[in-house]
């Protein structure tokens, strides 16, 4: 198995990144965090994940250990493929998704493109043991619930849930949640 790669990112495709490891290029699907470390260095260190199939071997990669983790464990989840993995590690800060798991928030899933009520409740169901640690309870930073309050405003003023989730990607998590929303509203307008 390939669980990392260093090299010189040569381009951003629509696929992934191209990273040229000792003159070999390799596509990689990757998280948006790990194209951005490839956007200002020279030479950049992916975390990787090697999917094999019948047809194809196709490389993910990950801009830190957590998030090639919290990747893998999704796909134990029954229905859940490389590509809905990807876009849900995609989505949002590994802590954050974490933190959804352990809360039960299945909403924070139902936003993203390609997965449904009943797939968002079974990654909850399958994952909430797994990551259940006291570490991940006992966060009081309170910066899970300012998540929720900042989606659910936006949405109770007229948002899809799926576009609220994006917006408030785009604003800093460690906000208060009404200047979150005031941000992400700026930022619509």
């Amino acid at each position: 198995m390939i669980a990392r790669l260093r090299g010189k990112p040569a381009a951003n495709t629509p696929e992934g990144l191209i990273l040229d490891v000792g003159g070999v290029g390799y596509l990689v699907h990757a998280t948006p965090t790990a194209v951005r470390k490839g956007d200002s260095a020279d030479e950049i260190t992916v975390e990787t994940y090697l999917h094999v199939r019948e047809d194809a071997l196709q490389l993910y990669g990950f801009a830190d250990r957590r998030e090639r983790e919290l990747f893998v464990q999704l796909l134990a989840v029954s229905g859940i493929g490389p590509k809905v993995a990807l876009a849900i590690v995609s989505g949002s800060p590994v802590a954050d998704l974490r933190r959804a798991i352990v809360r039960g928030d299945s909403a924070r899933f139902q936003a993203i493109p390609g997965i449904g009520k009943k797939t968002a409740e079974r990654i909850v169901l399958e994952l909430k043991e797994k990551l259940g640690d006291p570490e991940l309870v006992a966060v009081t930073d309170g910066s899970g619930e300012h998540h929720v309050v900042a989606r659910d405003a936006l949405v109770e003023l007229g948002w899809s849930l799926l576009d609220a989730e994006r917006a408030l990607a785009e604003v800093d998590a460690d906000l208060p949640p009404e200047e979150r929303v005031r941000l992400a509203l700026k930022k619509a307008a």
